[in-house]
């Protein structure tokens, strides 16, 4: 029996397709959201004497069905909503027709499941997000602090924004009119507390690291320059071991940083990048890439994160230095916009990662 799940915060939404081509596809029935629930379907349907294959869309329940079902020895499969094939006239959408949907789908093999992260994966996971949420916060207050001040006729004509100097900048400003006064302060109170919150998560996941069956992949990462202590941890929370991709152009693809292409007979078209798959670590490689618009070199930071490591892993550090750097340095002498080359070296840098994924042996999850 293929079973499809529509899962949602208080209800599920069950269908059962049976083996075989024209097996039937029907409605089973809603039943609570809780897992004692499922167990009692799981139970009657078990007494029946057939094998069990369970499919539900990824959504904001999670993996807690996923991993229950699992635990038990059933096969389960956690599919992306964005990947399940619809027809293009079909305008009537409900609980029923979503679950006997994907019953028959996964009874065809047309899904493709999502990569479901260990608990202990998702946990770091759920920190380095939880920073990156706080840094959105961060950056939200400086742009209403700058926005505000705007409005009222304060431009700061110092050097660095957001350095020592620009904050006793703000602090010396005195706003005509006392409610202007407070909502100053209380923007740079927003700022502040951000900031703390951004260093106190920072803290947590240098500290939470060491303890991580990951470790040594996220140490190994680091090698790279650009790829610092976040970047590296935010990779491989988001995405897991790397070796799971049979190749860089498997990963490249996965991380939406290929071309967008629209080709038809002699005419080929090709634009930007795709944008598919985890929008987190494709931003955080972004950002490391801009550190190969400089010449190459191992400076004393570099030096000291790749302390430990095997001669492979600092090889193709070097290498990958060597390319990204020359690259970067050849598409800007050919004009190409610079927000355009840190995205092709993101692109290849996350193949050099993968090649030192294969250099690193990671522990299985217990």
């Amino acid at each position: 029996m293929f079973i499809g799940l529509d899962v949602h915060k208080k209800s599920i939404e069950i269908a059962i397709a049976e083996d075989g081509r024209t097996g039937e596809v029907r409605r089973y029935g809603e039943i609570a959201g809780d897992l004692s629930a499922l167990d009692k379907v799981v139970r009657k349907l078990i007494s029946k004497g057939a094998e069990l294959h369970f499919v539900y869309e990824a959504g904001p329940c999670g993996y807690e069905i996923y991993r229950h079902l699992t635990a038990q020895g059933f096969d389960c499969q956690v599919v992306a909503p964005s990947k399940i094939p619809k027809k293009s006239g079909e305008r009537i959408k409900n609980d029923r027709r979503d679950a006997q949907m994907l019953a028959r789908l996964h009874r065809a093999g047309e899904l493709s499941g999502v990569f479901v992260p260990a608990a202990e994966d998702e946990a770091m996971r759920d920190l380095t997000r939880s920073r990156e949420d706080a840094k959105i916060t961060q950056k939200k207050a400086k742009q209403r602090i700058l926005a505000f001040l705007l409005r009222h006729g304060f431009r700061y004509n110092g050097r660095t924004p957001w350095s020592q100097a620009h904050m006793r900048w703000i602090a010396e400003i005195k706003m005509p009119h006392p409610a202007q006064q407070i909502a100053l302060q209380e923007y740079v109170d927003t700022l502040t507390e951000s900031t703390c919150r951004v260093k106190r998560l920072t803290d947590q996941i240098q500290q939470l690291l060491p303890q991580w069956r990951m470790f040594e992949v996220t140490k190994a990462y680091q090698s790279l320059r650009g790829v610092s202590l976040i970047v590296a941890a935010t990779t491989v929370a988001e995405i897991g071991d790397l070796t799971r991709f049979d190749s860089p152009v498997e990963l490249m693809s996965y991380l939406g940083l290929v071309p967008s292409e629209h080709s038809s007979g002699e005419k080929t078209k090709r634009g930007a990048i795709t944008k598919t798959g985890n929008g987190h670590v494709r931003r955080v490689l972004v950002e490391a890439a801009w550190a190969y618009r400089l010449p190459a070199r191992i400076s004393r930071v570099l030096h000291k994160r790749q302390e430990g490591l095997s001669q492979e892993i600092c090889a193709i550090s070097w290498k990958a230095q060597l390319r990204l750097c020359a690259r970067y340095k050849y598409m800007l002498e050919r004009g190409k916009c610079k927000q355009v080359i840190v995205t092709a070296i993101a692109r290849e840098l996350c193949a050099f990662m993968w090649a030192i994924a294969h250099e690193v042996d990671i522990p299985e999850v217990v």
